[in-house]
């Protein structure tokens, strides 16, 4: 699988988590964009991504619900801003019970860089109300991105099939 690289604080409202995938960028870009992809990784390890839809352009709506046994479902919910093919999606997020950070949505920017056939996945979220709540996440989204690079390095074995 990709390295592995430890999440780490920019500041205390956010969270950058950079990782090499054995994948050419076109195809990781890809399995964010296709929802019968994206379903396959999203989530923490032992969660299922039960429901995912994603109308996939700038302004465009997505809305995911992940579930685990211990912890039953989770909806999250945001807006697409922006979207360049192949090199950078930038999209809102927040969780749909609003307990977390009331009244705030992040903003998270994945970049994909190509070096030599595999990918540069760089994951930025922000603002975060606290740095306990930032932390939070931390593990959260490196299970989330072992799986999408899981997911993403099996494919190109394949060739991409499928994609």
């Amino acid at each position: 699988m990709g390295q592995r690289a430890e999440a780490r604080a920019v500041a205390d409202d956010e969270l950058l988590i950079e990782r090499t995938f054995d994948a050419p960028a076109a195809l990781v870009f890809r399995i964010w964009e296709k929802p019968e992809h994206m379903q396959r990784w999203w989530g923490p390890k032992d969660f299922t991504c039960t429901s995912l839809s994603l109308d996939f352009r700038p302004g465009g709506t997505w809305r995911a619900c992940i579930h685990a046994d211990a912890y039953g479902e989770s909806w999250m919910s945001g807006v697409f801003r922006e979207i360049e093919r192949d090199r950078r999606i930038v999209f809102s997020f927040k969780w749909e019970d609003g307990n977390e950070q009331p009244g705030v949505d992040t903003l998270v920017t994945v970049e994909f860089q190509e070096l030599n056939g595999r990918t540069v996945q760089s994951f930025h979220q922000t603002p975060f109300v606290s740095v306990e709540i930032r932390d939070s996440h931390v593990s959260g989204w490196n299970e989330c991105i072992d799986r999408e690079a899981a997911y993403a390095e099996a494919m190109a074995r394949n060739k991409g099939e499928g994609a």
